[in-house]
C-alpha cells in the first residue's frame, strides 16, 4: 500500500440531526423538530474526540438550527480550534426558497455563530448542495453577506442537486455582492463521466479501498486537494428509524455501522485541515461571472 499524500485536505462536517436531512422532507414536517431528541450534540462531540485523538483540524458547517439549540456544542468547536462555518439557519432546499427567505435565514444563522464563535464565519454551504443553476442568486447573496468561500456546487447529475460540466477544482466567482470562492465538492472522472467521491452517503455505500484509491488519485495524479464531509448522524447506527421511501432509507441508513471504523481509515491514509487553510495553499483561478455556469 503506498504512503498517504503529504497534501492537506479540507476535513469538513455538516452538523445536523437525523431528522432535518431532506431525504425525510416528506416524512418530517420542520414544525415538529423540537419533539424530537436531540443526538447532534453527542454525535458531534465523538467527532470532536477522534479528531483530537488524530490531532487534526477539521471545518464545522452548523446548521443555525442546531446553533441555537446547542450554542455550547458551537463554542466547544470552535475553542478547540476548529473552523465554524455555516450550513443554513432550516435546512431547506434553496431553490424552493425565495431569495428574501434565503437572505434572512442565512443572516439569522451567521450571527447566531459568530456570537457563540466568537469569530467571523467566512464559509458557507447549502442544505443537500441545494445551489443549482435555479438558485444561483444566492452566491450574491453569500457574498454581499461577508462569506468569503461556498462549498455547495457539486459537479455532477444527481436528481436533488449539481451543475454538470461544473469546474471540478476551487475556483473564483464574481457576483452581484462580490467575489466568492467556490470549493467544490470532489469528484473523480472516470470516462467522460463524473463519480461523486466526496464522502457522505458515497463514503458509506462505496467499498472504503473505492474512496481512498479515488481520492489518492486526487492528490498523487491530479495534483489536488479534495473536500470530504461527514454528518454526525453518519456515525450513529442507533438513531431512531424514520419510515421513508427505499431510496431514501437506501441512502441514509446504509452502513452506518461502519462509518466510524471508515473515518478511522481516512484519518490514518490522508493529510487534513479545515477549508479556509486548504484554500490558502491554493493559487484560485477567476471565473468571471455566474453566467459562466448557463453554458455548462
Amino acid at each position: 500500500m503506498e504512503p498517504p499524500s503529504p497534501m492537506r485536505n479540507a476535513l469538513t462536517v455538516d452538523v445536523e440531526d437525523y431528522f432535518h436531512v431532506a431525504a425525510f422532507a416528506r416524512q418530517i414536517d420542520p414544525a415538529t423538530w423540537d419533539s424530537f431528541s436531540l443526538r447532534v450534540e453527542y454525535n458531534t462531540q465523538r467527532l470532536l474526540d477522534l479528531f483530537a485523538e488524530r490531532e487534526v483540524r477539521a471545518t464545522f458547517f452548523v446548521l443555525g438550527w442546531v446553533a441555537e439549540h446547542c450554542p455550547g456544542l458551537v463554542r466547544a468547536i470552535a475553542e478547540q480550534g476548529h473552523e465554524v462555518a455555516c450550513h443554513g439557519y432550516s435546512h431547506q432546499l434553496i431553490y424552493e426558497q425565495t431569495p428574501a427567505v434565503f437572505r434572512e435565514e442565512t443572516i439569522r444563522a451567521k450571527v447566531c455563530l459568530e456570537d457563540h464563535a466568537q469569530r467571523p464565519v467566512l464559509g458557507y454551504r447549502a442544505a443537500s448542495y441545494s445551489i443549482t443553476k435555479r438558485s444561483l442568486w444566492a452566491l450574491d447573496i453569500l457574498a454581499e453577506l461577508g462569506f468569503a468561500y461556498d462549498s455547495s456546487i457539486f459537479p455532477v447529475h444527481h436528481d436533488r442537486y449539481g451543475i454538470p460540466g461544473s469546474p471540478r477544482w476551487p475556483y473564483r466567482i464574481d457576483t452581484d455582492g462580490g467575489s466568492l470562492i467556490e470549493f467544490p465538492p470532489s469528484t473523480l472522472a472516470v470516462g467522460g463521466c463524473r463519480l461523486p467521491v466526496a464522502g457522505g452517503g458515497y463514503f458509506r455505500i462505496y467499498p472504503y479501498q473505492l474512496t481512498r484509491f479515488a481520492l489518492s488519485r486526487i492528490n498523487r495524479i491530479e495534483g489536488q486537494p479534495f473536500i470530504f464531509y461527514l454528518h454526525p448522524w453518519e456515525i450513529d447506527p442507533r438513531q431512531p428509524r424514520i419510515h421513508a421511501g427505499w431510496l431514501s432509507t437506501f441512502r441514509h441508513y446504509t452502513n452506518l455501522s461502519r462509518c466510524e471504523e471508515r473515518l478511522r481509515h481516512l484519518l490514518r491514509d490522508f493529510q487534513f485541515a479545515p477549508a479556509r487553510d486548504v484554500l490558502k495553499d491554493l493559487a484560485v483561478p477567476a471565473m468571471t461571472s455566474k453566467a459562466a455556469f448557463v453554458a455548462t
